[in-house]
C-alpha cells in the first residue's frame, strides 16, 4: 500500500463541510479516516450491532473495513474510500462530528500520544526526532512502522498504531523517522520473576473433533484479536479479564480442532505484555477447559 507522509499542506476541497473536507484530503493521502463525536469518542454502532448483537465487532482486531454502512466499530470502520465517507449512511456522522480521527497502523504509522510536559521532555531525550504535531496538552510524535496500541505505556504516554485511531489535530512538521527500536520496547513490559518474557504456554490447544462453526478463518482470527485487545485495553482485573477471554476463546473455537499452539501463544503473549505470570496463564487456561469440560 503505498501512502504520503508528508501532512503539511492544507487541505483544499469543494465546499463541503469542514470535517468532512479534512477527512476526504487525509484518505487521498492514504489516511484511513472515520468521524469522532465529542469527547473524541468513534460514532456509536449502528441498530443492526448495537450490545454485541453482531458477535462483538465492536472490538475488532483485523484490519477492517468495518462490513457496516454506517461507521460503526471505532477505528475498524476507518476508510480511504471517499465514495464511503461521502454516503448517505455516513452524513449523519459528519454532521454531528466534533473532530476528523485516522488509523495511523492502516496507513504503515504509529503515533507516540505525549499527554503532557514531562512527557515531551522525556521524549525529546530517550526518543529520535520525528515528525511531531501539538495537541491540546501535549504533542504527537508520528513514525513509519506499526506496532501494537498500548495504553500508559509510561507516565503521560499512548501508542496509537494497529487496531487504534489518533485524532487528526492539523499540519504536522518535521522528517517522520522509522519507527525505532526504543518505541517498540515500550509495549514489552518489563519482565518478573514470576514471568521470563520469552516463555512459552506448556498447555496445548484442545484436540477438537467436532464439526467447525466457522464462516471462514477471518472469524477463527477476529475471536482471537477481540480477546487480545480486551487483555491489552483491561484497566485493573488482569487475572479475571485473561481468564473470561481464555473461557471465552476455548467455549466458541476450543471444540472443532481449529485452535492452533500458535493461537494459545498470542493469547498467553497478550496476557504476559500486561504483566501476567506464565503459571497464571497456565492455571487460567486449564481452569478455563475445566469449566467448560474439556
Amino acid at each position: 500500500m503505498t501512502h504520503s507522509t508528508d501532512f503539511s499542506r492544507d487541505p483544499n476541497r469543494p465546499a463541503l463541510r469542514a470535517h468532512l473536507r479534512t477527512a476526504l484530503w487525509l484518505a487521498e493521502q492514504g489516511l484511513p479516516v472515520l468521524p469522532l463525536r465529542e469527547g473524541k469518542g468513534p460514532m456509536g454502532n449502528c441498530r443492526a450491532c448495537r450490545n454485541n448483537a453482531c458477535g462483538g465487532r465492536p472490538n475488532m482486531k483485523t484490519p477492517g473495513p468495518c462490513a457496516c454502512a454506517s461507521p460503526c466499530h471505532a477505528w475498524a470502520a476507518a476508510t480511504t474510500d471517499p465514495h464511503i465517507l461521502t454516503s448517505t449512511a455516513w452524513a449523519a456522522a459528519w454532521q454531528q462530528a466534533a473532530a476528523v480521527a485516522y488509523h495511523p497502523g492502516g496507513s504503515g504509522l504509529t503515533v507516540v500520544d505525549l499527554d503532557n510536559a514531562e512527557a515531551i521532555a522525556w521524549a525529546r531525550q530517550h526518543l529520535p526526532a520525528t515528525r511531531t504535531v501539538p495537541s491540546t496538552r501535549g504533542e504527537h510524535w508520528i513514525y513509519l512502522g506499526t506496532m501494537t496500541s498500548p495504553n500508559a505505556v509510561r507516565p503521560g504516554v499512548d501508542i496509537k498504531s494497529l487496531m487504534s485511531y489518533a485524532r487528526w489535530l492539523g499540519p504536522s512538521t518535521g522528517t517522520t523517522t522509522p519507527l525505532p527500536g526504543v518505541v517498540r520496547a515500550l509495549a514489552v513490559k518489563e519482565p518478573t520473576a514470576a514471568r521470563p518474557a520469552s516463555s512459552a504456554p506448556t498447555v496445548s490447544a484442545p484436540a477438537g473433533g467436532g464439526q467447525c462453526p466457522h464462516r471462514s478463518p477471518a472469524y477463527l482470527e477476529r475471536g482471537i484479536a477481540m480477546a487480545e485487545q480486551r487483555i491489552e485495553d483491561a484497566p485493573d482485573g488482569i487475572h479475571r479479564t485473561v481468564f473470561r477471554m481464555f473461557l471465552a476463546v476455548l467455549s466458541a473455537h476450543g471444540r472443532c480442532g481449529c485452535l492452533t499452539e500458535t493461537h494459545v501463544r498470542r493469547l498467553f503473549t497478550a496476557a504476559q505484555t500486561r504483566g501476567e505470570s506464565l503459571r497464571h496463564c497456565e492455571d487460567a487456561w486449564t481452569n478455563a477447559r475445566t469449566q467448560l469440560g474439556m
